[in-house]
């Protein structure tokens, strides 16, 4: 009896321990195709910088830089589409700052230039 009690509680403390993991799982998988359903909408688009007078083509370079401007600044990671007007221009703003390689450099030197 006593080793029927001792197995019963093993596979209960076993179940308690284990839940909440299973449990969290499936969410996170939610979460995540959620999130690569919401950049795939921004991939092939282009979007205008109102203050920089210029485009942007949302791109995987893109993509990397936006991830980079969330990590940077300690936030959580929104889709481009769920910020806000204000928010966006934000993230403009850091990017004109934030070149990646020689071609955004170039691109916002010629800029300046007109």
């Amino acid at each position: 009896m006593r080793r029927k009690l001792l197995y019963l509680g093993s596979i209960c403390l076993l179940f308690s321990l284990t839940a909440p993991v299973a449990i969290a799982r499936p969410q996170d998988r939610d979460d995540e195709r959620r999130e690569r359903r919401d950049d795939d909408k921004h991939k092939g688009q282009r979007y205008y910088d109102r203050e920089h007078r210029d485009y942007h083509n949302w791109d995987a370079r893109e993509d990397r830089a936006y991830r980079n401007y969330f990590n940077e600044n300690h936030r959580p990671y929104r889709a481009y589409s769920k910020l806000k007007r204000k928010e966006q221009q934000e993230y403009w703003n850091w990017r004109h700052n934030h070149p990646d390689d020689d071609r955004d450099r170039d691109r916002d030197r010629d800029h300046d230039r007109h």
